[in-house]
Order: structure tokens, then sequence, then C-alpha cells
């Protein structure tokens, strides 16, 4: 099992695959990482030489992820809730902000059904 950034890459899966298990790496990228490093993306994690770990951790190393990514986007939000603005404040009481409606849904962010007694209409 090789680890890459901090992360055990699982053995099992494509190369393409098994890079997205690191915060920060989706599909896309994880394939610039695989043509950047000259490793064929169809191979599975658990077939790569020492050599072709190393180009990938080099690869990997010009990017910000993991626990560095984790607390810049934690930064953004305590920066968007300190201006006040409009995205902040939906943050700070746990609504959706990209113009959701809520009246019926967004049980993610509002959490589980609070029933309210005696409510009728």
């Amino acid at each position: 099992m090789a680890r890459i950034a901090g992360v055990d890459i699982p053995n099992n899966k494509r190369g393409e695959i098994a890079l997205t298990y690191i915060y920060g790496i989706g599909r896309s990228r994880a394939t610039k990482i695989l043509e950047e490093a000259g490793v064929d993306c169809n191979i599975k994690s658990k077939d790569w030489n020492d050599d072709q770990i190393a180009l990938i951790r080099q690869a990997v190393g010009k990017f910000r992820l993991e626990g560095e990514l984790r607390s810049e986007v934690q930064l953004n939000i305590k920066r968007l809730q300190d201006i006040g603005c409009y995205r902040g404040i939906r943050h700070r009481i746990g609504l959706p902000l990209r113009g959701q409606h809520t009246k019926n849904n967004a049980r993610t962010r509002r959490g589980k059904k609070k029933t309210i007694a005696n409510k009728k209409k």
C-alpha cells in the first residue's frame, strides 16, 4: 500500500481512481498528475514500482492538499462569517448558501426534522 501526501492509497484500484482518495485531488487532476509522472493511468496502484511512486509524489507535491487545503477552506469560511456577507450568515446559521429553496428540502444542511406541537393551518 503506497503512502502519498500522508494518505494510504488503495492497492486494488486503478491509479487514476486511487489518487482521488487524497483530499484535493479529483479525477482530472489525478489524470494530469499521472501524465506528468509518466505513469499509465490504467495500471493498478499495487503494480507501481518505487521509481513511479517517487515521480507521483513529486508531481503531487506541487499542489496544496489535505490539511493545508482543509485549513484554507475553513479560513475562507471564517472570513465570510467575519465580514457578515450573505454567504457568511448562511454558513453561521447552517442553511444552504447557493440559493436553494428551504421550505421542503435542504435536510442535509438543516438536519433532522423537528416536529412543532399544535401547528395547524
